[in-house]
């Protein structure tokens, strides 16, 4: 009989370890096959004492209880009704066969490893806490260290979360749900795309070390974000399309439950008294087929995906509330930061400065590994460190370590060194300094504004009550301050900006070089090839803006001139302003070149849009920045044009 990976798990324990458990996870399964409609059977409590002394620690037996079909529902593990009896039996029988053995005196399946492997040592040192990371790291395998007694049930908790994570992950290697992924991605578009970027790359710098997969994942997050999935906040009614609001939770059916939709939420229309269902679903198949949630179903959805197309990725979570994706570049030798909700790449800092999150815990988790990866995403680790209070530092370190060494028993010795030189890379990146870049200080993106608000994860700009976090700011590089020459376009096709006077420089994405921005994002209309700038659906007005500082060069404003476009229907409005020191001026947006002499002499300026009018529902569309034909790819959409004088 072929055994599964938990089985071969547990029958590493010693003789008597694995005699006593393996009697426990009989009478588990046992009970459900014999009295089925039973619902006590079907559910085991983490707290009880006797799971939590005589499962919980034990190698591979958590484990098992997954593959039976267990999950992970707070308090409990439950077997759901929609699980497979089937697999439950397999699990079971590939157990009874290991215990009849063993008791008729024959030799174990898998001998006990006396040792964990050195992939697993260094998967341990490159989970510990970075600023203790001197902590010694124990060879022994898997039974984490005891835990006091107040914190017992936390630990529990905290291991079945691990253990949940870490066997989801394995949906992403199933072939078939892969094949099935790959039909809804658009992967030679996708790939043409990408080939043409790293041309480009090329052109403007002959030095560029990225390869086709950086811009893969690039044009794949793009994909994902503008044209494959849609974020839920609240469902518009079923019956009458108006408004809904967050009532008590509803039951979830036998399909909701096939799926992993454990929850389901009601979103309740005042007007017609009825509930829209929103089951929250959790597996990555089902999806591909409904395409929308909030950022657990994108992160789950996104990280198949990417396995889909070949891509080392894994799922990340934050014990704060939130997930995303990991992949790793082969040309960079490092893992990327991927939020398929914000369509943002290599941005870690992103939620600690820009979101104002107060990180504790971030774990990764993909088929080969676990490993702690809180300090990629801080540069505040004494006060992470001083939050992380849920398990002990060392019982998080030694279950990590026992959780890899299980899982990568069957590897290659090549595949095993090629991970444990990834761990080490990671550690040095987890010591070392970071400072925020542009992009990791702006709020969140995904989800309304009240309900970003209302997690805290917006910034100044986007609430409007505070400017201390800064945006991106247009500064003069060493070949402008030269050439007295500052020249930017921004094409919102291709979306990317280029500093045509240093080198025809090219900046991905339309919000990674603007000051301030609140309430507008970019609508990418597929069925009429249109894109453009809009404020989001639930706001009475939107505003942008970019800032040029030359000051701390030394220069001062010569000439300059603009070319900004837009475009308004019904009584919508845009209102564009030049601001510098000394004056503000309000111009059209035109799509005209229009020269600004009252900037002359001025060490600075900012370029501003505010959005707003309209009529109905569909207000928030009828006034647009840069409107564009998607088959336009060479038109300029915005261009910023000023020669500059010694100051």
């Amino acid at each position: 009989m072929a055994v599964s990976p938990a089985v071969t798990a547990l029958c590493e324990n010693p003789n008597e370890v694995f005699l006593d458990v393996a009697k426990l996870l009989l009478t588990y399964a046992d009970n459900i096959l014999r009295y089925p409609n039973e619902e006590k059977y079907r559910s085991i409590r983490i707290g009880n004492p006797t799971f939590s002394t005589k499962v919980l620690p034990i190698k591979g037996a958590v484990e098992c209880l997954f593959e039976m079909g267990f999950e992970e529902a707070e308090t409990h593990l439950v077997f759901p009704k929609s699980a497979s009896v089937e697999q439950l039996k397999f699990i079971r029988e590939s157990i009874a066969e290991e215990r009849d053995q063993r008791l008729r005196g024959g030799c174990p399946t898998q001998p006990a490893a006396p040792a964990a492997s050195a992939s697993a040592s260094a998967s341990a040192s490159a989970s510990t806490s970075a600023p203790n990371r001197a902590t010694a790291t124990s060879s022994q395998p898997i039974v984490p260290p005891p835990q006091q007694p107040s914190s017992l049930e936390s630990s529990m908790s905290f291991f079945v979360t691990l253990q949940s994570n870490f066997q989801h992950v394995m949906l992403y290697e199933n072939p078939e749900l892969q094949l099935k992924a790959r039909s809804s991605i658009p992967h030679q578009e996708l790939s043409s795309a990408a080939q043409k970027k790293l041309k480009e790359a090329k052109e403007a710098d002959p030095e560029c070390k990225l390869g086709i997969e950086d811009f893969l994942v690039l044009e794949l997050l793009r994909w994902f974000k503008q044209d494959f999935f849609s974020w839920v906040d609240c469902l518009p009614c079923s019956r009458c399309g108006g408004p809904t609001q967050h009532g008590r939770s509803l039951s979830p059916s036998t399909d909701d439950l096939r799926w992993g939709a454990q929850r389901v939420e009601n979103h309740y229309c005042q007007s017609c008294r009825l509930s829209t269902r929103f089951p929250r679903y959790n597996n990555p198949e089902k999806l591909l087929e409904t395409r929308r949630g909030r950022c657990g179903e994108w992160a789950n959805c996104f990280t198949l995906c990417c396995r889909a197309l070949g891509l080392e990725a894994r799922y990340i979570w934050d014990s704060t509330d939130h997930v995303w994706t990991e992949i790793y570049s082969a040309t960079q030798r490092r893992w990327l930061h991927c939020d398929s909700c914000e369509n943002v790449c290599d941005k870690p800092l992103l939620y600690e400065i820009g979101w104002g999150k107060k990180l504790a815990y971030v774990l990764a988790f993909s088929k080969d590994q676990v490993v702690d990866v809180t300090w990629r995403y801080s540069c505040k680790h004494p006060e992470v460190l001083s939050r992380r209070t849920r398990v002990q530092e060392a019982w998080l370190l030694h279950t990590i370590n026992g959780l890899c060494a299980s899982r990568q028993q069957s590897l290659s010795p090549d595949r095993k060194k090629e991970l444990t030189e990834r761990l080490l890379v990671e550690l040095v990146e987890f010591i070392s300094p970071k400072k925020p870049k542009p992009g990791e200080l702006g709020g969140r993106n995904s989800g309304s504004l009240a309900w970003r608000i209302a997690r805290g994860e917006t910034s100044g700009a986007d609430t409007g009550t505070s400017t201390q976090n800064a945006g991106f700011v247009f500064t003069p590089t060493e070949k402008e301050k030269s050439d007295k020459l500052l020249h930017v376009r921004y094409n919102i096709t291709k979306d990317q900006y280029c500093r045509v006077s240093n080198n025809s420089e090219k900046i991905q994405n339309w919000d990674q070089c603007v000051w301030r921005k609140e309430s507008v994002f970019k609508k990418v209309e597929r069925d009429w090839n249109m894109v453009y700038i809009a404020r989001t659906e639930d706001s009475s007005m939107g505003k942008i803006s970019w800032k040029f500082d030359f000051a701390s060069a030394g220069l001062k404003i010569k000439q300059a001139s603009i070319i900004a476009s837009s475009q308004t229907f019904h009584s919508g409005k845009v209102c564009w302003r030049l601001h510098s020191s000394q004056t503000t001026t309000e111009f059209s947006g035109d799509g005209k070149m229009q020269s600004f002499s009252s900037l002359c002499g001025s060490s600075e300026f900012i370029v501003s849009a505010e959005l707003s009018g309209g009529e109905g529902d569909q207000s928030w569309q009828h006034s647009q920045l840069f409107r564009q034909s998607l088959k336009e790819e060479e038109e300029t959409s915005f261009e910023i044009i000023v020669h500059l004088q010694d100051a």
